[in-house]
Order: C-alpha cells, then structure tokens, then sequence
C-alpha cells in the first residue's frame, strides 16, 4: 500500500485552511508542498510563509519539493518554516552530498528530485544518503501534465537497485498520476504518490485519496 502525498499546488489558495483539514481528516500521509523560484523552472509558487502557516494547522508530514537554484542557502529556513521532508533536485545540486549532509544535519529526512531526462544512475553513488528519491513523471513546473509513460522504467531500475543494496530509500512518484495509472505506478516499485489535480479537481476528495489509497 503506497503513501498518499497530495500536491497543495493544486489546492484552492482562498480556502486552504478547508483543505488542510481535509487532507489531516483524510487517509492521505503526507503534505507535498511544491517550491519554485521562477529559476530551475519557468513558474513561481509559495516559500516560507505559506508552509508555516500550513505547518500550523497539518497533523502530517510536511513533505517539502524544492525546485530552486542553490537549495543549500535556504535549507534551514525550510526547515524553520516546518519542513520534515526536504528534497532537492539534483540538477540543481553541483555537490549533492553535502546538500544531502546538509538537510540530514539540521533534522530533516533528505530527498532527491530528478528529472525525466536524468538517468537515476546517477544518483547511486548517494543513493545510501537518500531518504527519499522524488521521480519526477512530468517535465516539473506546473501541474496538470500527462505522466511520462517511460517513468515506469526508470522505476523499475531504481527500485531494484535500492533491493539489492538492501536500502530503505522510498521512490515517491510526482506527476500525472490518476486512478487509471496509479496500480501500474504502484507495481513498478513506487512507495508514495503525489497527486494533485487527481485529488483536488473531483467533488469529494477525500474519497479520491481513499481510493487511491486502496490501490
């Protein structure tokens, strides 16, 4: 049974106390709370005080995607601001280890984003520093786009290398996922989805988490 991670990103921002509460009385587990500076990718979205404010009414973990340039200058005040998860892209990450070193030292579990054309080879040199690899299944930077069907793939490769090492590294899926694709996601080796508009856009979606929780 994989983790429910619903995206905030595609919350609705007038009323985000409604949907905070309805996501701690949910069966999802996590917050995904996207970060974007306008830099890494062409969009801008929330930083600190919106994720302290959501800090202070979510009973679940804050799962923080930074998809910034230079993640290390603000790790700390992430982490101030609530962060348990913090992933960075490791496009972004020039000396990845240090940053990993960085957010496990300040008390956060330590993510790694990547990219859809970045092999996840290439982070199996870290990989036993990874709590967390956040697979990006659409190119990032906006939401409602088509997951990348050769995500699947690359899932597969990761996660048997993670078996072999007798790893702990969960492989979160961010992206295009729905209820058609999320089974397949799921068999592949994911352990956390990230839905967004699957979750926000339909009438009831605490029922949309349930379901996707029962996958």
């Amino acid at each position: 049974m994989a983790l429910i991670a619903p995206s905030i990103l595609s919350a609705n921002f007038l009323k985000l106390s409604n949907d905070i509460h309805m996501i701690n009385e949910s069966q999802a587990d996590w917050f995904h709370l996207d970060v974007m500076d306008g830099r890494f990718v062409p969009n801008i979205s929330f930083g600190f005080p919106v994720i302290a404010a959501i800090k202070k009414e979510a009973r679940k973990t804050l799962d923080v995607h930074l998809m910034i340039e230079e993640p290390g200058k603000y790790a700390e005040e992430f982490r101030n601001a609530g962060a348990d998860i913090l992933s960075v892209h490791i496009e972004a990450c020039p000396h990845l280890h240090r940053n990993l070193q960085q957010i496990k030292s300040l008390g956060m579990q330590a993510g790694v984003a990547i990219n859809p054309h970045t092999p996840v080879q290439h982070m199996f040199d870290v990989l036993h520093d990874i709590d967390v690899v956040c697979m990006m299944s659409v190119n990032p930077g906006f939401g409602g786009q088509k997951f990348i069907a050769h995500t699947i793939e690359k899932i597969k490769t990761l996660k048997a290398e993670i078996v072999r090492r007798g790893l702990s590294t969960l492989i979160e899926i961010d992206g295009g996922v729905t209820l058609e694709n999320a089974s397949s996601i799921i068999a592949a080796g994911a352990d956390v989805l990230v839905a967004g508009n699957t979750v926000f856009s339909t009438s009831d979606p605490s029922d949309t988490i349930a379901k996707l929780k029962a996958m």
